[in-house]
């Protein structure tokens, strides 16, 4: 298949309602699919909730009582890889027959991961990927991913992948990405400055692929009423101003930047226009100098307990 008709979904969660935001993905992923689209992407933290403006009751040295209140109902409005929630969004992907790349907050025993989720348009969860490197407070509420979240997807619309925020400023995760040959490349963001399109562009023409990218367009009256944020509480205040935008593997943007509301941008991608672009740069192939520059990329998990009976076995050897 070379050409693949996507949209980016710009809008707010329902902020800390787990239940009412996978509601709203079910709708918007249907009014995306209306446009045509056969691949839908999600901002970051989409369900439920980037929580923009709150501090989580943090001081040096200290924790406030409020704080800890505010992650509890983080956390309940978390989702869990595979379960009840994964199920609602692949039943999304399936009945409008699409893939679908959505933002989430993961949970795993005690920690929240800023996850992406990708599923299949018969509904299957096809992967994920938890975010490396929380970026500023984000690492106080975001635990960090490892290496064996990196996939790139085989699809029937071409090599799918994901990069979450400022992920996309890591040089070397980006090389990893095309090594693996990405074509579509997702890049869901909380990131609504004028400088993230420039960065978009510039990812677009390194890699020689497209790029996805959407944000928010939160308002304060999204959140709820006691949602404490440094901004204030004008029901009108702007939280997030999106920002999304679909980018060719020339450079060339072909939806967005969209800055005035919730939107739906979409675009037809023509994938021969890759190879055209390789022609005279590719990044990880024939512009590469690896007798001179190699990267190495440690896929394997790294879980904080690992458990065996019988002999002891070298915890850095070669996985089973």
């Amino acid at each position: 298949m070379s050409k693949v008709t996507v949209a980016v979904v710009q809008d707010s969660p329902v902020v800390f309602d787990l239940d009412a935001t996978l509601a709203k993905v079910a709708v918007k992923t249907a009014e995306a699919a209306a446009t045509g689209a056969e691949l839908v992407l999600f901002p970051e933290a989409f369900v439920s909730a980037y929580p923009k403006g709150l501090d989580f009751g943090a001081r040096m040295g200290m924790r406030l009582p409020e704080g800890r209140r505010d992650f509890r109902r983080y956390f309940e409005s978390s989702v869990q890889a595979p379960g009840p929630a994964t199920e609602a969004l692949g039943r999304a992907a399936r009945e409008n027959r699409v893939h679908l790349v959505v933002g989430v907050i993961e949970r795993d025993l005690g920690t929240l991961y800023c996850t992406v989720l990708f599923f299949g348009p018969d509904g299957a969860l096809l992967g994920k990927h938890r975010k490396l490197m929380p970026t500023a407070l984000e690492r106080l509420v975001w635990g960090f991913g490892d290496g064996s979240t990196l996939p790139v997807l085989d699809t029937p619309l071409g090599k799918l992948g994901a990069v979450i925020c400022w992920e996309n400023y890591m040089p070397l995760l980006r090389f990893y990405m095309y090594s693996q040959g990405v074509q579509i490349y997702c890049a869901p963001t909380a990131d609504d400055r004028d400088t993230w399109l420039p960065s978009m562009r510039h990812i677009a023409l390194e890699g020689r692929c497209f790029v996805l990218s959407c944000c928010q367009y939160l308002l304060r009256k999204d959140c709820p009423e006691d949602y404490a944020a440094i901004q204030g509480d004008d029901p009108e205040e702007v939280l997030m101003r999106g920002g999304s935008c679909i980018v060719g593997p020339m450079g060339q943007v072909l939806a967005g930047p969209e800055f005035s509301g919730p939107a739906i941008l979409s675009a037809e991608l023509d994938l021969d226009l890759i190879p055209e672009g390789k022609y005279d740069f590719d990044a990880a192939g024939h512009y590469a100098r690896p007798d001179v520059f190699q990267l190495q990329v440690n896929l394997r998990a790294a879980p904080a307990v690992s458990a065996w009976r019988g002999e002891p076995r070298d915890p850095f050897g070669d996985p089973e």
